[in-house]
């Protein structure tokens, strides 16, 4: 769960769609590839295999001359991108401050739908699986404070999705109540989230995948490919809960009364 690389993998095996992996950089050494490896690519995302809370993910959208740009419209140089890379081989932004390895990724095309109520990043689902069943869902939307990242510590939209329609109920952006983005101005309630059933079964097929009884499922949803799974947590933030305005136990505690109820897990 910790290791993208290793869910990346597992997510093969089993036929789980996910945004695909161009190299894998393990080493300082290999930092004299990234000329090479980044030379046909318009855009990309670079991000820490043990990495958490979205940090030291650097997004590129696409290129001016020899300058990458960002997702937030700034430029870098390869000398920047080599930094970068270096400082998240250093196990900079890893769990532990470990020595890491540093990703070179697709870059997820938001689906149409879902760029309407977003300010420069990807959206992302977060569904919550307890015991094989989605439980609670959400929708986390990049805003200007959150640098386009979806994040709600940073400062993204959590709008609660009800789990058996795909439909958001009720938005929170910094803890307080919103019906509406505040750099887009779309309303973010009552929205239908595209590929509903698809993200459902993608997250439990992940959570039977892993093994886990409680699992927050990320999933993205590209223009070309549809929901692609961004990665798995063994250890979601309960924002959730505030998102939707209901607490996980009871949620619990109904479905273990039915499972042990037909003789299940």
């Amino acid at each position: 769960m910790d290791d993208k690389k290793r869910m990346r993998d597992l997510c093969l095996a089993i036929g789980v769609p996910t945004p695909a992996v161009y190299a894998v950089l393990a080493a300082h050494s290999a930092l004299r590839h990234l000329p090479r490896l980044l030379r046909q690519r318009e855009a990309f995302v670079i991000k820490p295999n043990r990495g958490a809370g979205g940090r030291g993910v650097l997004v590129v959208v696409g290129r001016d001359g020899p300058a990458f740009v960002r997702h937030n419209g700034t430029r870098l140089g390869m000398d920047d991108v080599r930094q970068h890379v270096s400082s998240i081989i250093s196990g900079l932004y890893s769990l532990g401050g470990q020595a890491d390895e540093a990703l070179l990724q697709q870059r997820v095309v938001p689906d149409p739908a879902l760029e309407q109520i977003s300010f420069q990043g990807t959206a992302d689902v977060r569904v919550i699986v307890y015991r094989g069943v989605p439980v609670m869902a959400m929708l986390r939307l990049p805003t200007r404070l959150s640098g386009g990242r979806a994040n709600l510590h940073q400062g993204a939209i959590g709008a609660g999705v009800d789990v058996d329609t795909g439909r958001t109920t009720r938005a929170v952006l910094r803890n307080r109540l919103t019906e509406r983005h505040p750099d887009t101005g779309a309303s973010v309630v009552n929205f239908a989230v595209p590929y509903w059933p698809e993200i459902l079964e993608i997250a439990r097929h992940v959570s039977r995948a892993t093994g886990l009884g409680y699992v927050g499922v990320d999933v993205v949803v590209d223009r070309s490919r549809g929901p692609l799974l961004l990665e798995a947590n063994a250890r979601p933030g309960l924002a959730i809960q505030i998102a939707n305005r209901q607490g996980l136990i009871g949620r619990f505690e109904q479905i273990d009364h039915e499972l042990n109820r037909k003789g299940g897990l």
